[in-house]
């Protein structure tokens, strides 16, 4: 059966930061409260000119020069998203649409944080199946226009971005090979956007109450994540053939690192395999995972032949854990401007890259 290759990956975070300080001239509340809790030190924040669709556009057109694949031969375009620009129409059409993307099919998956693991394994499908060859899948949020920044247990947690990989279709060993998805609609509460859906429809009164904005029960989230995660982690490896001794890198959702530390300890995972980007960019849903893995490629935590883990839960509740076995050479990703620059990650040159 054919295999599904990670063969591009990109990344985009809007220019405005964010800090813990500048939250407290907002909320009763302090950088080392939010530190001690969350382990996020500050976040980015969209222009008021920048969309879901752009930030996922600048994600994509990294994944694609990293490819070496022009817009025109993806066939697929898949996003992960919860803040798409608009109920209807998809986001990923417009996303097709600004990429030059002209005989793509596209749709959005809603899944929450889980959006990008879910959107990844149904590329999987679309591609061992001989249907597309190049699917494009977008994890994305713009999360700050659905914040209350008056309310101190959500307006601290989340930020805005988008990740983006190219998943091929080849003959070649490897790629993504196991998967682990789960829901579990009793949560549904957890975290929930109250109004603006056909259950409780938009209008003055629920735009009073503050209805539109995303509301959290904190402690039911923190038990639920730190009980499935680890769960679906085990699937997933155990779905590849593995065994967590065989895991090379953890990329985790970056949702809370005090959930990512209990997981990793109940894994055995050890915490110099798990990658972190939690202090720069806070949570940023379905982004989170595309983001650290992009990041992680250019400070040459995954090399190829590496054995990833990527693991994320969300609203719904939802949970999603999916390994695959690195093929590409991560130095192509300096062959392109990509985001690594950009953001003032670390830079090394191709030499250092390939050793």
């Amino acid at each position: 059966m054919t295999n599904a290759l990670i063969t591009g990956w990109g990344m985009y975070a809007p220019a405005r930061v964010m800090t813990n300080e500048d939250l407290t001239k907002l909320v009763d509340t302090s950088d080392e409260w939010i530190v001690s809790r969350t382990g996020i030190r500050e976040r980015r924040i969209a222009a008021d000119d920048e969309t879901t669709t752009t930030l996922s556009v600048n994600a994509a057109r990294d994944a694609l020069a990293v490819a070496g694949v022009d817009a025109s031969e993806v066939d697929l375009i898949i996003l992960g998203t919860c803040s798409p620009d608009y109920p209807l129409p998809a986001t990923a059409c417009l996303v097709a649409r600004d990429l030059g993307a002209t005989r793509a099919a596209a749709f959005d998956l809603a899944a929450a944080c889980s959006g990008f693991v879910y959107a990844l394994a149904t590329a999987n499908g679309f591609v061992r199946s001989g249907m597309y060859r190049n699917v494009l899948v977008i994890g994305v949020e713009v999360l700050s226009r659905f914040i209350d920044w008056t309310d101190r247990n959500t307006c601290v947690l989340f930020g805005d971005g988008a990740g983006a990989v190219l998943l091929q279709a080849s003959d070649q060993p490897g790629g993504m090979t196991g998967f682990q998805l789960f829901a579990e609609g009793s949560g549904f509460e957890g975290i929930i956007v109250p109004a603006g859906g056909s259950a409780c429809p938009a209008s003055p009164r629920t735009a009073a109450e503050g209805q539109h904005f995303i509301h959290m029960a904190g402690r039911d989230v923190y038990k639920y994540a730190t009980r499935q995660l680890a769960e679906s982690a085990i699937a997933a490896v155990r779905d590849a053939g593995l065994t967590m001794a065989d895991i090379d890198q953890f990329v985790f959702h970056q949702a809370n690192l005090r959930i990512i530390e209990h997981v990793a300890r109940e894994l055995g995972m050890p915490m110099e395999k798990t990658y972190l980007n939690i202090e720069k960019y806070g949570n940023t849903s379905a982004a989170s995972v595309p983001m650290a893995l992009a990041e992680a490629v250019a400070a040459g935590r995954i090399k190829e032949g590496d054995r990833v883990l990527m693991v994320a839960f969300g609203a719904g509740y939802t949970a999603a854990a999916a390994v695959v076995e690195w093929t590409a050479d991560p130095a192509r990703a300096f062959l392109a401007p990509g985001e690594q620059t950009r953001l003032g990650l670390p830079q090394r040159s191709l030499e250092e890259v390939a050793a």
